[in-house]
């Protein structure tokens, strides 16, 4: 879980992005409903929801690609509507969905989308930096889910941009190619770049992002750090181990302070209040028993999540007339 705050230095913060009071509906369903938010310059900062909670919606409307009922948004201080020319320039965008002919080589691809932009980066470095340099001469239809990603961030990052906003940046991925794509946005984010990651993964949010907006039912619920969210949880303490010598059930179930003991073969698993670690491992030190294998759960961002909103961040809204992610 990061525990840190923003890596840039205090006298470079500044908001790049301010959102005040945002609304948009569609056909008379709301799909955001008064978001209101900054993101400091250097900062990941996170937009965290089950699907179909108005994530992607909000983003589109940072974005310039819809236009919100009401509110007021700014990007490098552009209007993303109006000042949408200079908002290309300066801010990369990888859609939730995207697909490029499928002839198309990664290398086309970036030469290509470099000569919209006045001040693009080398996109042969880029390509070296994102891996993508053995596959120079792929085409886009025998890529794998994993390098179709890495291509989506190269040709998000190809006009050199102050901002990137990524959206699902690793749906449908395996999780090594998860993890290979967080590290990937980690060197972004050295490159200096600000970036907005919509998830409704929990730990990809804990992993790379330095503030999060929980977003449920189109509002904000909850905006802090991951760290700071989830030590607001209050949940029952919760720890396992294998016991060295057979253990009675019985003796721990005797606690007061053990709510519950589980077993799972030689596994025992106990819950309690927040001195239950402390009188089970007084007990066995006692009987000379050996906690082998201890694990102690922490609340985490998911348990802040199902705290403030009472559902699970990768459940379906029953009902959705909208499809977002």
């Amino acid at each position: 879980m990061r525990a840190t705050a923003c890596r840039c230095d205090a006298e470079d913060m500044s908001a790049v992005i301010e959102v005040q009071h945002l609304h948009k509906s569609y056909a008379g369903t709301v799909a955001v409903d008064d978001v209101s938010f900054t993101v400091e310059r250097g900062e990941v900062f996170g937009i965290l929801g089950p699907n179909g909670a108005g994530k992607t919606t909000t983003v589109e409307c940072v974005e310039g690609l819809r236009e919100p009922d009401r509110g007021d948004i700014r990007v490098l201080g552009l209007h993303p509507v109006r000042d949408r020319a200079e908002m290309t320039e300066r801010v990369g965008v990888q859609l939730q969905e995207g697909r490029l002919p499928d002839r198309l080589t990664v290398a086309e691809a970036l030469e290509l989308y470099s000569s919209f932009y006045r001040s693009a980066s080398d996109w042969r470095e880029l390509m070296d930096v994102l891996g993508l340099a053995g596959k120079a001469r792929t085409a886009f239809a025998r890529l794998s889910g994993g390098q179709r990603q890495r291509l989506s961030i190269a040709l998000a990052l190809v006009g050199n941009p102050e901002v990137a906003i990524l959206d699902e940046l690793t749906t449908g991925l395996d999780p090594q190619a998860r993890r290979d794509t967080w590290e990937l946005i980690e060197r972004v984010r050295d490159r200096g770049v600000t970036i907005v990651l919509v998830t409704h993964f929990m730990e990809e949010a804990e992993r790379l992002c330095d503030r999060v907006a929980l977003i449920d039912a189109g509002r904000v619920v909850a905006l802090d750090t991951p760290a700071t969210l989830a030590d607001r949880v209050e949940i029952a303490q919760r720890f396992q181990f294998r016991p060295s010598v057979p253990l009675d059930d019985g003796l721990l179930e005797a606690l007061p302070d053990v709510a519950g003991v589980i077993r799972r073969g030689d596994v025992v698993m106990v819950t309690g209040n927040g001195n239950a670690l402390n009188a089970v491992t007084s007990l066995l030190a006692r009987r000379g028993i050996i906690a082998r294998q201890l694990r102690v759960e922490q609340a985490s961002l998911e348990d802040a999540f199902l705290a403030l909103t009472g559902r699970h961040p990768a459940g379906e809204q029953a009902g959705d007339q909208i499809k977002e992610a």
